[in-house]
């Protein structure tokens, strides 16, 4: 229950205040790992090729790929369970690296992996890079007013429009909290 609560906290966390304004607690594990090929499909795969990557944190251990599209297609079927998940880093955090997000297939879709500030730190320089993530995905069903919170906080954040009026219904927030991560140059 405590694990359930904590992980409610950091979900709420980016809301009430901002998210990587504290400075790293830890130093990142960056080393040479071996990452799996990828999938593009909803179904999960076994890996059919090794490469070679930079580790963060655990890395990776476990061998079936979810595609992101299945992911946010039905975030509940994948809620509190691990999962591995393979995509192009579109975006990394600004300020300290403490997540980095996963296109899908389909234009606009994307992922977020989020860690602990000072767990692990992504680098700017791996947009564009091929990630292999593991971790939990967390799903939460914000209220209208946690909607326009977020929205605000984002604005504020990372320079997006926001305009109040604009935002008439809540959203669902989808991230894997992360354990462990490969970033490779290429599939």
């Amino acid at each position: 229950m405590l694990s359930t609560l904590s992980r409610s906290l950091c979900l709420l966390l980016p809301l009430i205040a901002a998210a990587c304004d504290k400075g790293p607690t830890k130093d990142s594990a960056q080393q040479p790992a071996v990452a799996s090929a990828p999938t593009s499909t909803g179904a999960a795969v076994a890996p059919t090729t090794a490469l070679e990557g930079t580790k963060f944190g655990a890395g990776v251990t476990l061998t079936d790929t979810v595609a992101v599209d299945a992911i946010l297609a039905d975030p509940n079927a994948y809620k509190g369970k691990t999962v591995r998940v393979e995509g192009m880093v579109t975006d990394v955090c600004p300020k300290r690296g403490c997540w980095f997000e996963l296109a899908g297939s389909a234009p606009g879709q994307k992922l977020k992996f989020k860690v602990t500030d000072g767990d692990m730190v992504f680098p700017m320089d791996a947009k564009g890079k091929i990630a292999v993530a593991q971790g939990e995905v967390a799903v939460r069903e914000l209220t209208l007013e946690e909607t326009k919170q977020n929205a605000e906080y984002e604005a504020k954040e990372y320079g997006k429009q926001y305009d109040p009026a604009s935002i008439t219904s809540p959203k669902i927030v989808v991230r894997i909290d992360g354990t462990g991560a490969v970033f490779r140059d290429k599939i």
